[in-house]
């Protein structure tokens, strides 16, 4: 099956853009100035990422608070009109069919956002239509996000982190969530087909450094933040990726409950931790480690640190591993020294110093 093209690949070529394949689309993995500038762009500054090839599934009519409350984990009660929450889907094994972000608008009326390759798996658990060919997201990441996005208007710049919002820009509606998936500040703008070329050009007049999902996928692992198919999938748990808060006890039912209940009876036998080499070695997923020659698990995402100029992983590890113990981890024939460290590796730029 040929890939999708997002509706602003043209607009992507023309500023440079490197495009790939992923996830059943072709997206820029990075621009001219390589993935390294662009992650330290968004570090220290602002970005913006096309991310259309996420799914939107719009939920609107009688009885979407109840389907969504009783299919989903997290509890919608904690949150109200005008927010957002990341919630995960599970089968009825309590394994995560995906991680989600949910956008609730009024009353009766969200958009359920799920990674690109799991959309039919959402649509399938949901009454809702797929309305991804219609939009582009584009999300605004960095300390300075908020500043550079008002070029769209003072509007944008003002909604909360979490917060979900719909404003009118050159007579049709646009939809913008405080979300993101960087570990910086920032929004994400949901805008019809027919705006967003206007929007990524304002974007970029504005100083904000267009990126790819190259420094996306650098930036969420420095903040520990999971990936489906990695730290997420048919054969982990939301406890195992350490995640239980969007576990909604206080509810009567979610998919998958009985079989989570029992996992947490149980306890979970492996879980989400990081490790970091004491060089600048990059490490990737699928690598060993090992702690006093004894193996306790696999690596579920790596690579290197542009912030920190070492090799940083992620792996659901047997065992309740203690930051700072010795390991190592084995890979393509090496073995390469690494400590196990809290996470996340780097924390957003305010709270850095």
């Amino acid at each position: 099956m040929e890939n999708r093209r997002p509706f602003l690949f043209d607009a992507h070529v023309a500023l440079g853009a490197k495009v790939v394949p992923f996830g059943g689309w072709e997206m820029p993995l990075a621009y001219g100035q390589g993935t390294v500038a662009e992650h330290l762009a968004c570090r220290r500054d602002a970005v913006v990422f096309d991310v259309s090839h996420l799914g939107t599934v719009r939920c609107d009519g009688p009885g979407m608070f109840e389907a969504l409350q009783n299919t989903l984990t997290n509890d919608l009660r904690k949150i109200e009109p005008g927010k957002a929450q990341y919630t995960h889907l599970l089968n009825d094994e309590g394994f995560v069919v995906d991680d989600i972000i949910v956008w609730w608008y009024s009353d009766q009326e969200f958009d359920v956002m799920p990674n690109a390759s799991n959309t039919s798996g959402v649509t399938a658990a949901l009454p809702g239509r797929d309305v991804t060919l219609e939009r582009c997201v584009l999300a605004v990441q960095g300390p300075n996000a908020r500043m550079k996005v008002a070029a769209l208007g003072p509007e944008f710049a003002q909604v909360p982190r979490f917060g979900v919002h719909r404003f009118d820009f050159s007579g049709v509606e646009v939809r913008v969530a405080g979300t993101g998936y960087t570990g910086e500040d920032g929004l994400e703008i949901a805008a019809p087909n027919e705006v967003a070329e206007e929007i990524l050009s304002r974007l970029v007049a504005a100083d904000i450094t267009p990126a790819g999902l190259g420094a996306r996928d650098t930036l969420r692992l420095e903040s520990a933040l999971p990936l489906y198919g990695h730290e997420l999938s048919l054969t982990s748990t939301t406890l195992q990726a350490r995640l239980g808060w969007v576990l909604g006890w206080d509810k009567e039912t979610f998919r998958g409950r009985s079989a989570v209940e029992a996992e947490r009876a149980r306890g979970v036998s492996k879980q989400l931790t990081g490790v970091i080499a004491e060089g600048r070695q990059p490490l990737r997923d699928g690598g060993e480690v090992l702690v006093h020659g004894e193996s306790v698990g696999i690596l579920t995402s790596g690579n290197f640190s542009p912030v920190l100029e070492r090799g940083i992983a992620l792996g659901l590890l047997n065992g309740d591993l203690v930051a700072g113990t010795p390991a190592t981890v084995a890979l393509r024939g090496r073995e390469i020294p690494v400590t196990v460290t809290a996470l996340p590796f780097v924390r957003k730029a305010s709270s850095r110093g």
